[in-house]
């Protein structure tokens, strides 16, 4: 699904990533983990198109993504912070998307999912956090695409609406979808996981399972194991 070998980016001075490479199997769960400056939204966007790396390649379906676009059509993308423009009212919001995208979309089901029925006549700046973000849950999943990618997903979620967002995942997961997932909060990245990434000053410093994790560590969960693992490295 996803091949990156050799990526480097800096900004300015300042490198971020440094030579990583890395493989995505198609379908599964991939949580992107890694300290505040490791690299984690500089590589989903360089997967994205939205940065260019200096150096590297990254492949998508075994084909070569740089100076191209279509690639994107094949991609949902959950932003960590979605700014859409506030007059716009909900349904107008998801029109909109539909618009651009052309493609058949499956949006009442979500709506359903994350009872947002009553919000849909009205305008996103008087919204919720946790609504906006349900509604960017929605657009992010109405459309049938092979991979997704999601930036702190359950920011503003309350439980009920954090339970069904890992029951969403796992639905489209047993679709044989392949989902990139970036999250600070490690009990959700256990409960929903296949295999960790972790990244640590622009390389990747572990990959594999969760289970692999916690034998390496020798720790009995995830919050614990990735502190450990992060320890040789922050002490030189």
């Amino acid at each position: 699904m996803i091949k990156i070998e050799n990526l480097h980016k800096k900004f300015g001075k300042t490198p971020i990533l440094m030579g990583l490479d890395l493989s995505i199997k198609q379908s599964g769960i991939f949580a992107i983990l890694g300290p505040n400056g490791s690299g984690k939204t500089t590589l989903i966007k360089c997967i994205l198109g939205m940065i260019v790396p200096n150096k590297g390649t990254i492949a998508i379906n075994g084909g070569l993504i740089k100076n191209k676009w279509k690639y994107r059509q094949e991609i949902e993308y959950l932003p960590q912070i979605a700014n859409f423009p506030s007059n716009l009212k909900v349904r107008e919001l998801i029109r909109m998307i539909k618009d651009l995208r052309q493609k058949p979309s499956d949006e009442e089901r979500l709506i359903e999912r994350f009872e947002l029925e009553p919000f849909l006549d009205k305008k996103l700046a008087i919204l919720s956090g946790g609504t906006k973000q349900k509604v960017n849950i929605v657009i992010a999943f109405m459309f049938d695409t092979p991979l997704i990618i999601l930036d702190e997903p359950t920011t503003g979620l309350d439980p009920v609406a954090l339970i069904k967002l890992k029951e969403l995942i796992q639905i489209e997961k047993q679709k044989g979808k392949t989902i990139l997932v970036s999250s600070h909060i490690m009990q959700f990245v256990e409960e929903i996981a296949d295999e960790i990434v972790y990244l640590l000053e622009g390389k990747i410093y572990f990959k594999g399972s969760i289970a692999a994790l916690k034998e390496k560590t020798q720790q009995t969960n995830v919050e614990h194991a990735i502190a450990a693992i992060a320890k040789p490295v922050s002490h030189v």
